[in-house]
């Protein structure tokens, strides 16, 4: 029973802190959101100048503007997808990072069996959640 006071206390004083850190946390989220957003459109207006001068880059008293492609690759058809992986032997399309349910389902599914190389990392935490009322 002695126990159970200052636990009621710790969880208290957790649970407030968690709440000002997400409160804080979102303030900051939607200042940096503003920001980035006011960024983009400078940088977009600095584009339409090169793209429309036929620059690629331009030499100013605050710094130069490079104009550059950024190409982004994405599939909308997994299955095919890897199939074309194996078929061609391109493991290295693939992010080297291991899907953390998948991985823990897999072990689930088959005890005993684990792939070469695999490492884990286990720790205990706490969690508190908000009374029931």
């Amino acid at each position: 029973m002695e126990d159970q006071v200052p636990l009621d206390k710790l969880a208290k004083v957790y649970r407030k802190i968690r709440d000002r850190i997400s409160k804080l946390t979102q303030e900051y989220e939607t200042e940096v959101e503003t920001l980035k957003e006011q960024q983009q459109e400078i940088a977009n207006a600095m584009k339409d100048i090169l793209v429309s001068t036929g620059q690629k880059s331009a030499n100013t008293a605050e710094g130069t503007i490079i104009l550059g492609q950024k190409t982004r690759y994405f599939t909308n058809d997994w299955d095919s997808f890897k199939k074309f992986v194996l078929d061609h032997e391109v493991l290295d399309l693939f992010e080297k990072r291991i899907s953390q349910g998948n991985m823990k389902q897999f072990l689930e599914e088959n005890p005993g069996v684990v792939p070469p190389g695999l490492n884990s990392d286990s720790e205990l935490t706490v969690t508190v959640r908000k009374p029931s009322k």
